[in-house]
This record gives C-alpha cells, sequence and structure tokens, in this order.
C-alpha cells in the first residue's frame, strides 16, 4: 500500500468514526439543536398582519415563540412572542383542537416553575403564561376544546397561582411589564365567563381575590386592582350571579378592612390590605355599569358603594 492510500484509507476511518460518535450521541437523545429565527423574522410576522410565512409550519413556531416567554427582553418576550401567539389563537384561531391542548398543557405547567422566588427573571415565563393561558380561555369561549375535566384542571391551577405568586412587580424600566397579578385576573375573568363556571367557583374566585387584596406586600400600582375589579363584574353579569354569596363575600372583607383601626399607629400590612380592596372596589362600581344590567348586577353595584360609604 502506498503512502497515500495509507494517508487516504487513515482519513477515511477517522471521518468514519466521527460520524460515529454524533451518531451515537444522537441516539442517547444529545439532537443537533434545532435553529430558531431571528427578532427581524417576527417583525415581520407583525408587520405582515400575523400572516404565516410562506413554508413555515405555525403550530412549530408557536412552540418556538412558547419558549421566548421566559426571555428578559421585552420585546421578545411581549411585543412579539405573545402577541403573535394570542393573535392566532384567538383572532385567526389557528391550531387544531388538539395543538391548543399541548399548548395549555404546557403554560399551565409553566405556572408552577420557580414559584415562590420573588426579583428573579423565573417571574416572565410564569405571567406570560397566565397572560397566554387568557388567550385560550377566550378561544374556549368562541370553540370549547378543553372538556369538562381540563376546564376544571386549568381553573384550579389558575386560582393556585393567584395565590401563591409572591413576586408582585408590575412593571421593570428595563425589562418591561412583569404584571403576574394583573396577567392571571385576565385569565380568571375569561374562566368566569365561562359556561362552566358555578356557583361555588364563583365564591372560589371571589375568596382569591381577596385573599391576593389582603396578602400582597405592597399596594398596587400598576392597575392590578382594576383587572381584578373586571373579574368581580364579570361574575355579578352572570345569569347565574350568586347575589347572597355576594354580599356575605363583601361584608367579611368590609369587617377585616375595619379592624385596621383599632390599633394605634395602624399595622402596615392592614393598611395595605385597606387600600388595595378600596381601590378595588372603586373600580368594580363602573366596570359593573359596562355591562348589561341586571336587577342581581344592579343589586350587587349598590351593596358596593355602601361598603365604600363606610370607608
Amino acid at each position: 500500500m502506498t503512502s497515500n492510500a495509507r494517508r487516504t484509507g487513515a482519513l477515511a476511518t477517522a471521518l468514519l468514526a466521527i460520524a460515529l460518535f454524533f451518531g451515537a450521541g444522537q441516539a442517547c437523545g444529545q439532537e443537533t439543536p434545532k435553529g430558531t429565527h431571528d427578532k427581524t423574522f417576527w417583525r415581520a410576522i407583525a408587520v405582515n398582519k400575523y400572516q404565516v410565512p410562506a413554508g413555515e409550519v405555525e403550530f412549530a413556531l408557536a412552540e418556538e415563540l412558547s419558549g421566548y416567554l421566559a426571555s428578559p427582553d421585552p420585546e421578545l418576550r411581549d411585543d412579539l412572542a405573545y402577541s403573535i401567539l394570542t393573535v392566532w389563537i384567538v383572532r385567526q384561531q389557528q391550531f387544531s383542537p388538539e395543538q391548543l391542548v399541548q399548548l395549555s398543557d404546557e403554560w399551565t405547567a409553566n405556572l408552577r416553575d420557580g414559584i415562590g422566588q420573588t426579583g428573579t427573571d423565573s417571574i416572565f415565563k410564569r405571567s406570560f403564561s397566565a397572560l397566554l393561558l387568557s388567550s385560550i380561555a377566550e378561544r374556549e369561549l368562541k370553540t370549547p376544546f378543553l372538556g369538562e375535566v381540563r376546564y376544571r384542571k386549568l381553573l384550579g391551577a389558575t386560582l393556585d397561582y393567584l395565590r401563591d405568586e409572591k413576586d408582585l412587580r408590575g412593571f421593570d424600566a428595563a425589562k418591561g411589564w412583569i404584571h403576574s397579578t394583573a396577567h392571571t385576573a385576565d385569565l380568571l375573568a375569561a374562566l368566569a365567563s365561562s359556561p362552566p363556571f358555578t356557583k361555588q367557583d364563583q365564591a372560589a374566585a371571589l375568596n382569591a381575590i381577596a385573599q391576593t387584596l389582603a396578602c400582597a406586600s405592597e399596594v398596587f400600582t400598576h392597575g392590578e386592582q382594576d383587572r381584578l375589579a373586571n373579574v368581580v363584574a364579570v361574575i355579578t353579569s352572570r345569569s347565574d350571579f350568586d347575589l347572597v354569596g355576594f354580599k356575605f363575600w363583601l361584608a367579611e372583607m368590609d369587617a377585616a378592612d375595619q379592624t385596621v383601626w383599632k390599633d394605634s399607629p395602624p399595622k402596615l400590612q392592614g393598611l395595605r390590605r385597606f387600600q388595595n380592596d378600596s381601590y378595588m372596589l372603586r373600580a368594580v362600581v363602573p366596570q359593573i355599569l359596562q355591562r348589561q344590567s341586571t336587577p342581581e348586577s344592579l343589586a350587587a353595584q349598590q351593596a358596593v358603594l355602601k361598603s365604600l360609604q363606610r370607608r
């Protein structure tokens, strides 16, 4: 064998070894990373009225966008990922029921990722998953696909998240909107508009709102009370609205808030609760009036006005 032939044979052997190495890696689940699109690609979709580009598969793009919900980049996370996905889900009604369920399950699981942390970037995945789940719930209202079991699972996960989220930041100058409480309120409002939402669910949602306002580590300053008030108004507008239960909930809130004045000086947590409750109730009144009035919803409005007069 000549030296050139030996070198050629050695090179072929080396190339075969490299190929086998990478093939073995893929067999063990070490796949070559898939390519991702840059922001220019996503901006073009937004400019082109959110049309899916030729040659692209919309669900594959949705899965890629879903990964950007955790990004601290406000343009990528909010302006692009959230905006594109919500247009595709709600306005354009893209995706099959099976694909919507897959997205719903993924985003519901995200609500527990890093739960309990405060001041970290883990909040973005949780908060924006809640916001996109509100789009899922809106789509469910138009073309139902969840079914009773998945609806109840999503409602339970929403109430748990509203209770357990500790990172209540509203806005960051560098990283944009965070807004977990507002986003969860949007999700809860959409779920409260759904036929499977029972009188027992009304009580659970109202109690979750009261607990959120009472236990908050701050007085909300970015419209969170307004978004929670929207949930209350949605509940009062239902044909099966439980007015008696609502008045009981309101009386309990009033009683708890009045205890703050028994201490001199008042305790800070009690003051925060009083302010958050008061701001929320003030927002409830006009939001009830924005909806179709019923005798029960008007009675709820009057009960709220009397509560405000006592404050």
